[in-house]
């Protein structure tokens, strides 16, 4: 390639690194946009130097209407503040720290886009309606798929063998938050915790505090998604007192008096980090789909893992690794992480468990499930809050034409517009047919499934970011008493304080538009 050429190459991938960062980030910089004063990008996480400049705006009022809008625009210029360092940091500097890794983003995600549009449009004009000409046969009730055969053939579309452990499953906020935290304060030698989400509401400010103080006598790390952790910081949870106002930066507030050490990644070519995982002295992990703020502790439906044996190695594992790149040294620091392998420091014991991963150019949960629908005979159970991608909903279709009972769980209040749109037309394409499909009172931000006696749960929704572009990290067991206990504590009970949907919804034009957006960026 000539250096004219290169240079012409260089500049188109910049140019589309900034288009795609830009449509991430445009809405949220226009928030602010209309009123927002003027915020240093050096001061974008300093609570006292934004007030100071809203303040010399104009004179304040001191009703609590005033000041609570007053607040509001505080919040809004710090999040343009650090939206604007985020696309630097996404656009300019991961080039330069993490090439290989932003290359890779950058190649996964235009041909999951490019193929993904081609499949989508062949589903929904060609595959779909041939199915659907065809009668519902009732359920067959046969027996469920070979379970051990299943496990051997899942070594090969996964790529990657069984470890070994325990799971016990934390359903809600009640029963996650106190185990999680008498686990930090048992904690001896370490603490790590890998989330999508640490918002800045009142409940997330106090298991911060409990981090700082723990800081002083084992290494405490955090590892958040800038993205993520940055837009959740804008909206307040319904049952939040309205008298509480959050840190603007938690980062701040967490590394301020304390040895906590605080990381955040970038969002190179659109690749969020869902994962959710806090692991104790590198032998219990929990994971799941919490992330640390109030709507997790007492208002969602929710569901995490307690975790112990070998398995928690191969999470401690991913975390090094994951803590490595979110560094300075970027790709470099991730190689020697790399090179220095996994450490086997957990107790040794428990039955067969698999981690899957959502990683670039490795899409293991969803093959995985994309299997298992394939090779389900008797019954199908998925309760997930995000349920968009049309290859699942295709197969899922073709599982029930075979006769085998597919029912899914969705929220009757959903907290995205968006996606609240696209299941609506997922439901539809459910209903037509022959999948009961269920709406849990509330929200439900559940990800679990269970395919003939396999179950898979983990941070990873039913939707292209989850299964194509997000990291994730999924469970999977077919060790009875685990698949048991995960029906007769969730779905059992879901289903039956859920209502069924019985009749077609309907559908505006405006949300078969949202419907074929969310398709194909979420």
């Amino acid at each position: 390639m000539t250096t004219r050429s290169a240079k012409k190459s260089e500049k188109y991938s910049r140019t589309a690194a900034r288009a795609i960062t830009t449509f991430v980030l445009v809405s949220m910089l226009l928030t602010g946009c209309a009123s927002r004063p003027k915020v240093k990008l050096s001061d974008a996480f300093n609570e006292q130097a934004i007030a100071a400049e809203i303040t010399a705006s104009g004179p304040i009022a001191l009703d609590s209407e005033y000041q609570a809008v007053n607040q509001k625009m505080i919040r809004k210029s710090a999040m343009a503040a650090q939206a604007r360092i985020l696309f630097v940091r996404s656009v300019h500097i991961d080039p330069i720290n993490r090439p290989v890794s932003n290359f890779l983003s950058m190649t996964s995600y235009a041909l999951k886009s490019a193929t993904g549009m081609i499949r989508r449009t062949a589903l929904n004009t060609v595959q779909f309606p041939a199915l659907e000409r065809e009668p519902i046969p009732e359920i067959a009730y046969a027996d469920s798929m070979d379970l051990e055969k299943w496990e051997k053939d899942l070594d090969r579309i996964s790529g990657r063998k069984p470890s070994r452990g325990t799971i016990e499953f934390l359903i809600d906020g009640k029963e996650y938050f106190p185990r999680m935290l008498e686990a930090v304060g048992d904690a001896k030698e370490s603490i790590d915790i890998r989330t999508y989400i640490f918002d800045n509401d009142d409940y997330a400010v106090k298991v911060a505090d409990v981090l700082k103080e723990k800081s002083q006598d084992v290494r405490v790390r955090v590892l958040v998604d800038a993205f993520g952790t940055m837009v959740a910081a804008q909206a307040d949870a319904k049952s939040m007192p309205k008298d509480f106002q959050g840190p603007l930066s938690m980062e701040q507030y967490m590394e301020r008096d304390s040895k906590v050490k605080f990381r955040s990644r970038a969002i190179p070519w659109m690749t969020g980090d869902h994962t959710k995982t806090t692991i104790i002295d590198q032998k219990l992990a929990f994971i799941g789909g919490m992330n640390i703020g109030r709507e997790y502790r007492y208002d969602w439906h929710d569901l995490m893992m307690e975790v112990t044996g070998p398995i928690v190695d191969h999470l401690q594992y991913d975390t090094n690794k994951a803590w490595a790149r979110a560094s300075v040294f970027g790709d470099v620091a991730n190689f020697f992480a790399f090179l220095r392998g996994e450490k086997n420091k957990a107790d040794d014991h428990g039955y067969p468990i698999r981690v899957l991963y959502t990683a670039t150019h490795d899409s293991q949960i969803y093959r995985a499930q994309l299997a298992a629908i394939r090779r389900s005979q008797s019954y199908i159970l998925i309760e997930n809050a995000y349920f968009s991608d049309d290859v699942i909903l295709y197969e899922l279709a073709k599982a029930r034409r075979r006769g085998v009972d597919v029912r899914v769980i969705l929220p009757a209040e959903g907290n995205h517009g968006p996606h609240n749109a696209s299941n609506r037309v997922a439901i539809n394409k459910m209903l037509k047919n022959g999948i009961r499909v269920y709406q849990y009172p509330g929200m439900t931000h559940i990800k679990a499934a269970i395919f003939d006696g396999w179950a898979c749960v983990g941070s990873a929704n039913f939707d292209k970011l989850s299964f194509q572009v997000n990291r994730e990290v999924n469970l999977a067991t077919s060790h009875k008493p685990v698949v048991d206990d995960l029906l007769d504590r969730l779905f059992i009970p879901d289903l039956a304080r859920s209502k069924e949907i019985s009749e077609m919804l309907d559908v505006s034009v405006q949300a078969r538009l949202l419907e074929m957006i969310v398709d194909e960026v979420m």
